[in-house]
């Protein structure tokens, strides 16, 4: 069964702890976001090959956010257009503040259960799968 979660977040707002806030407030045990529209007045993200990271403090309108949704750990790409149509993204750091306001829907499943574990072979934890017992 899958149970949508519907929130309007607003100004100042930091989208990664609202989403973690979420999470928790839901005991969401697996869950994945639906859609997200907005816009940021801040915008941080760790870039590809996870060494780098990007802040801008300029105004961006949310064009992509996706993620899985664990207990203990969120997993969200986030893409904006800035000002002059150009498109960046990255993983969410925290530090993206609502700007207006950011329409987020989430999914929650509650047949499965999401974890995170060491991967040797990525370095990084990475996804695990489970079912929700009955």
């Amino acid at each position: 069964m899958i149970t949508p979660i519907a929130v309007r977040l607003t100004k100042g707002d930091d989208l990664k702890r609202s989403l973690q806030r979420l999470v928790t407030e839901q005991g969401i045990q697996a869950g994945s976001i639906a859609s997200c529209v907005g816009c940021l007045t801040h915008f941080h993200v760790r870039l590809a090959g996870a060494t780098q990271t990007l802040l801008l403090n300029e105004p961006v309108e949310i064009v992509s956010v996706m993620g899985t949704l664990t207990p203990d750990h969120q997993h969200v790409h986030l893409s904006v257009a800035r000002q002059d149509g150009e498109v960046i993204g990255g993983h969410l750091l925290e530090g993206c503040l609502i700007d207006t306001t950011a329409e987020l829907i989430l999914h929650q499943y509650h047949n499965l259960s999401f974890g995170r574990e060491p991967d040797p072979h990525t370095g990084f934890t990475e996804l695990t799968v489970g079912l929700q017992s009955r």
